[in-house]
């Protein structure tokens, strides 16, 4: 029986802040008692430096994962283990292009990551994976691994075509895939929200609207901040950084859903 809940944040674009998110909402459920295992599977390695964690030469990072000869030792790092002990990550880097193309030649390569959350399951209450900034193959792989699906996406003009693209990479996937049971979406979120923006005022007021046509939750932006920008320099979340800013409440809805989700897969 599934005993944890997988979220893969997935974006067609980059800058949408994957990473931000990723790591900020593992220190805010963390906080609040729960267990999160942060996978990046990005060769970009930017959860890595945020979570302050040094790069690493292979052995020692996701694309071990992937490797045909893994046997189970998922090569964790804790983080920021002097303020809090309930996370782990598992580091991306640049060995992850080789594993592009052995996910290219495996004939289940696709489900390669599902596989191995399978095989050698993962004790945390929650496994966040960040992926990179496009479609294929590695966010493929966290999709068919995934009980659950965040989508961050930008506050431009092109938000909603954005949008209902990803959603239709979705299905489509899900369908190919033939993904039983079918990772649900968690919702989408705006992110670098600038409220003094005409701009982005106008569109955050249209893209509610378009959640609720294609059917998912739309949850408030996540505001752009020095505060965020800061703290991921420093390899820190800002919730040990400026523990105190109101850039937090941002990340509490979706840590709210989360935690939602995780007690009806226990069914509690």
């Amino acid at each position: 029986m599934q005993a944890n809940l997988i979220l893969s944040i997935e974006t067609n674009a980059g800058g949408v802040a994957k990473s931000t998110i990723s790591y900020n909402l593992a220190y805010e459920i963390a906080v609040r008692g729960y267990s999160v295992a942060l996978l990046d599977i990005d060769p970009n390695e930017s959860l890595t430096l945020f979570c302050g964690l040094e790069k690493v030469a292979a052995p020692g990072t996701m694309a071990d994962v992937y490797d045909s000869e893994f046997k189970g030792d998922w090569p964790l790092s804790a983080a920021w283990q002097s303020k809090i002990d309930k996370i782990q990550v598992c580091r991306g880097g640049k060995q992850l292009h080789q594993t592009i193309r052995t996910i290219a030649k495996d004939l289940r390569g696709a489900y390669l990551l599902s596989d191995r959350l399978s095989d050698y399951p993962l004790p945390h209450d929650f496994v966040i994976i960040d992926c990179p900034a496009t479609l294929e193959p590695l966010p493929l792989t966290a999709l068919a691994a995934s009980t659950h699906v965040l989508i961050p996406i930008q506050p431009e003009y092109k938000a909603s075509q954005g949008a209902a693209a990803m959603i239709e990479w979705y299905y489509y996937n899900c369908k190919q895939l033939r993904l039983r049971p079918t990772p649900k979406i968690l919702g989408m979120v705006p992110t670098r929200w600038k409220s003094d923006w005409g701009a982005h005022r106008s569109i955050v007021e249209e893209l509610p609207i378009v959640c609720q046509n294609l059917g998912i939750q739309y949850f408030n932006p996540i505001r752009e901040s020095a505060d965020i920008l800061n703290a991921s320099g420093r390899g820190l979340p800002l919730g040990i950084y400026r523990p105190g800013k109101g850039a937090r409440e941002d990340f509490q809805p979706i840590v709210n859903a989360l935690i939602q989700e995780l007690k009806e897969i226990r069914g509690q």
